[in-house]
């Protein structure tokens, strides 16, 4: 198994700086994660970075709390894709869901519409520290009727991340053609280890330096 090409090296805190963001390029590059994911504002400078390396650019759309309408999330979506991302995390409308209403299904179908046309990849956040496994297992039934490529745990701003019952839950539920995201809270090479074991495609984490760090450290 190569640990790095399941690490998207993440930075979304609200005070980062461009230094940070240049030494996230950096260890990216150097590690060869299978991608970066940063706020829309610095989307433009780590594309035109990461140049022809085999890094994807993510970036988040309604991002923390995924409310805003669905045509601010478009435009939002239109403009990430203008400045080069890749990949589109997207914090579903959680107002909509958990109103019972249908929303989340049409506005997610129209945001894979817009990611699709450009051959780009739409990852859904269900945040699910706020939803019970019923609840989940129905949220990951939305996102994948609506298109998602992909279905994530967490954007890291709810009380917990990713769990490991959360993932083999969600692999149950979800086909093979639909992938999992797994993120918040991942600091330790366990941890990290036991939700691939458990089913997630991706790892979502601001700790992937010091991952790749223990992992090496474990197989010497």
């Amino acid at each position: 198994m190569k640990l790095n090409r399941y690490l998207e090296s993440t930075l979304l805190k609200p005070t980062v700086t461009e230094r940070e963001i240049e030494l996230l390029i950096a260890d990216a590059i150097a590690e060869q994660f299978i991608g970066i994911c940063v706020p829309p504002f610095w989307v433009k400078k780590v594309k035109r970075e990461i140049g022809e390396e085999d890094v994807q650019v993510v970036t988040v759309i309604g991002f923390p709390f995924g409310y805003e309408l669905t045509v601010t999330k478009l435009a939002e979506a239109h403009a990430a894709i203008e400045g080069g991302a890749d990949e589109l995390d997207v914090v579903w409308s959680q107002t909509a869901f958990h109103s019972g209403m249908s929303w989340p299904k049409i506005e997610l179908a129209q945001l894979a519409k817009v990611a699709h046309a450009s051959e780009k990849i739409l990852k859904v956040i269900i945040e699910t520290a706020y939803l019970s496994p019923g609840q989940i297992q129905e949220a990951c039934l939305i996102c994948q009727d609506a298109g998602a490529d992909f279905v994530k745990t967490s954007t890291g701003y709810a009380p917990s991340g990713a769990k490991v019952e959360d993932i083999s839950l969600m692999r149950q539920v979800l086909p093979s053609t639909v992938g999992i995201k797994a993120s918040g809270g991942i600091k330790t090479l366990e941890l990290a280890l036991a939700l691939i074991q458990a089913g997630a495609d991706r790892l979502g984490t601001s700790s992937a330096k010091s991952l790749m760090d223990a992992w090496r450290s474990e197989k010497t």
